[in-house]
């Protein structure tokens, strides 16, 4: 009976995620190997101070403070790039391809920027590129769309993917507390970063959506061109207001396809759900995906988005697929690399094709009138009011206005909030929240 094949891994970066991966991987490697008819040898890792005392323990002869060491070593046959950024991890991922190697990563960010340099690079030179854990945490999405749903079209991917954002609004919602007090708390538990921009903002779940759009629809979409909107405007009483119109409100993907038109829609934004809407409950730092296939109809997915575990978990899932692949020599058609075209490519929807219902919180002097000039406003840009809220603001002299319109499309809404920005009577750039039309 022969020698089980040897494969050795590398780990590029060995912060949280990559400490997990090697713990994990350490304590389950006997059962792992059984079933994968290989063995696997945690071989060499890559850190920024190897004199660093860390919760994980490894060997010094096993530590680099190189990590194109790793990608250039003939030894390693699996490289993990979990150092994050966008210039070193860009380097190490291409220099391991060329060599024919597999690639697992965690990096939504270089896939969002580098992603059809790397496909490429990976079909050259004979390299695979595997990314389970890029998106979700430990939720299988990228394995569902490539894998389990690969006879579906879809016109339709919505979900939340930023556990930071979904904490915030949870704890908002539920304690009837301001965003800026709530973010303070989501630092201090090691939820937030120091600098959250990239969270609150929406640009990181706009990586993750943009990876989601590619493996669903063969097209690679920048951030800037998508619609992207954070959290940060959301108040109390905005939760409130929904409440009263019967939503919840969420940081949400869209990812929306004609088939008809053959237009792609890709949108991060602060969402009105239905409260009945199994999104609009899922709380705290869990996330949770909605994929509608033309074949398969809706399928649900939730669990933990980020944290040690949850992402090691899928960064382990990839290495054992990488191992199938590299014994068997089978899978590479699980990297989805077909060209868009080959996938029936598709536009992206003009601004006029995106429509839904719309919630808009205005700020305004209360006096006689104000109401009218609004609604004159809309109804220029032929948008219809469904409802009207109307409130005391903390400032005084001010009133909240809340107007939820019938559906209307972008288009309209940008001109309609660019001329009520220039109402006298208005006092705060205006607060837009699309609504989730989704059933």
């Amino acid at each position: 009976m022969s020698e089980p094949l040897t494969l050795n891994i590398g780990l590029c970066g060995f912060g949280t995620v990559g400490q997990g991966v090697w713990k994990h991987l350490s304590a389950n490697l006997a059962e792992l190997e059984s079933r994968l008819g290989v063995k696997l040898n945690l071989a060499r890792a890559a850190v920024r101070d190897p004199k660093k005392v860390r919760g994980v323990k490894i060997p010094a002869r096993k530590l680099t403070a190189d990590p194109l060491a790793i990608a250039n070593d003939p030894s390693i046959h699996i490289v993990c790039e979990l150092m994050g950024g966008t210039t070193l991890a860009r380097q190490v991922t291409l220099a391991a391809l060329r060599h024919g190697k597999v690639v697992v990563s965690a990096n939504k960010a270089l896939i969002c920027e580098h992603g059809p340099e790397i496909i490429a690079a990976a079909q050259k030179h004979g390299g695979h590129f595997f990314f389970e854990a890029s998106v979700a945490g430990g939720i299988p999405i990228i394995k569902a769309l490539r894998e389990g749903l690969v006879a579906n079209r879809f016109p339709r991917i919505y979900g939340i993917l930023n556990g930071t954002c979904n904490y915030i609004l949870t704890q908002m919602e539920e304690h009837d507390a301001p965003y800026a007090p709530v973010l303070a708390e989501a630092k201090r538990l090691g939820y937030a970063e120091a600098d959250e921009s990239l969270d609150v903002d929406g640009w990181d779940t706009a990586h993750k959506a943009a990876v989601l759009a590619w493996l669903a629809h063969g097209v690679w979409v920048k951030p800037g061109q998508m619609i992207v909107e954070g959290i940060s405007r959301i108040t109390p009483d905005d939760f409130k207001n929904a409440a009263t119109l019967g939503f919840g409100i969420k940081l949400l993907a869209v990812i929306t396809r004609d088939l008809a038109r053959n237009e792609l829609s890709v949108r991060v934004h602060p969402t009105l759900l239905p409260a009945s809407n199994v999104i609009a409950n899922v709380s705290g730092v869990f996330n949770a995906i909605s994929v509608t296939g033309d074949v398969v109809g809706t399928t649900l997915y939730s669990g933990r988005g980020a944290g040690q575990d949850a992402t090691a978990s899928a960064v382990i899932s990839d290495i054992a697929d990488a191992a199938a692949l590299l014994k068997h020599g089978k899978g590479g058609h699980l990297l989805g690399e077909a060209s868009a075209p080959a996938r029936g490519g598709c536009r992206l929807a003009p601004p006029e094709s995106i429509r839904c219902r719309y919630y808009l919180r205005l700020t305004v002097k209360d006096q006689p009138g104000v109401l009218a000039r609004v609604a004159s406003v809309m109804a220029r840009q032929k948008v219809s009011i469904a409802s009207v809220i109307q409130s005391p603001a903390a400032t005084p002299g001010a009133a909240s206005l809340v107007l939820t319109t019938h559906q209307s499309n972008e288009r309209a809404m940008r001109d309609t909030l660019k001329l009520l920005g220039r109402l006298g009577a208005v006092l705060e750039a205006p607060l837009l929240i699309r609504s989730g039309d989704f059933d």
